[in-house]
């Protein structure tokens, strides 16, 4: 008890201290306004700032540790605080520079599992409008993929792994938007296209079974039957009870086909695999 008391006190008196610094010369950025208190003092400083939502102020005093005492202990405590508190203030390039900084100098610490957290949620937390830059959703994988590959123990391993889901998910559900606008504009070459990459690559995302009934209206606008009724054939097998096998039943015996593989084509080759397990 006395020794929180002790740290609550010293908190204190340099709050009071940097508000004093703050009156006559620009607060704790002015030149030396630091260059005084020792590295816990300025760390206690920069936690009370986040404690108070004023994440840009606690950012700086924990940058500053670095300049002031680099290589310490404080330093390196510092260091991770600046990500998380330059990420709770969505200056997202600003934590993920911290937050490499961090793996870079600190790889074999107990908080780089956190820094590449970090790193990754820098890019994750602007995927969030399936309209964005989809680089960002890229990058956000590769960021995931090295906490959940690289810190597997970790207590972040866990949601790293539902978030790298849902972005693979962002990805799968853009391909689906550009592929019906050219399904609504008639371009169905274009659209086929965009939904066999769904089929071939995002196969696990709730987007597969729309993107298989999209396959069938887009291949018998093109009359190409064969590659229609296989789409149908892998939807009836693998998602029997959705409306898209449904819908695409219907279209399909409307034109007097079925549902079942036909001929010798690239859904015909994930028919081979899906259900008769041939890989080769």
């Amino acid at each position: 008890m006395a020794e929180r008391w002790g740290r609550l006190a010293l908190a204190g008196v340099l709050a009071l201290a940097l508000a004093g610094c703050g009156e006559q010369r620009g607060g704790i950025r002015a030149p030396g306004a630091l260059d005084a208190f020792t590295p816990e003092q300025i760390y206690l400083q920069g936690e009370q700032a986040l404690d108070r939502g004023r994440e840009r102020d606690a950012a700086f005093l924990f940058a500053e540790i670095e300049r002031l005492y680099p290589y310490s202990e404080w330093a390196r405590r510092g260091l991770i605080m600046a990500a998380f508190a330059h990420h709770r203030d969505r200056d997202y390039e600003s934590a993920r520079a911290a937050a490499q900084r961090y793996l870079d100098f600190y790889p074999a610490e107990e908080d780089a599992a956190y820094a590449q957290y970090l790193l990754a949620l820098s890019y994750y937390d602007q995927i969030d409008d399936i309209g964005r830059d989809q680089g960002l959703t890229f990058q956000a994988l590769q960021a995931l993929r090295e906490v959940i590959e690289v810190y597997p123990d970790s207590p972040y391993a866990a949601d790293a792994m539902v978030k790298f889901d849902l972005a693979f998910d962002h990805l799968a559900g853009k391909e689906m938007e550009v592929g019906r606008y050219y399904l609504a504009r008639r371009h169905y070459n274009a659209a086929a296209n965009r939904f066999r990459v769904v089929v071939e690559d995002f196969q696990t995302t709730r987007h597969t079974p729309e993107a298989l009934y999209r396959l069938v209206e887009a291949y018998l606008a093109l009359g190409l039957d064969a590659e229609a009724q296989t789409a149908g054939a892998i939807l009836g097998y693998n998602h029997n009870g959705t409306v898209w096998y449904r819908d695409a039943y219907a279209l399909l015996t409307g034109r007097g086909l079925r549902a079942e593989a036909v001929g010798d084509n690239w859904l015909s080759a994930i028919w081979r695999q899906v259900v008769r397990g041939e890989w080769i």
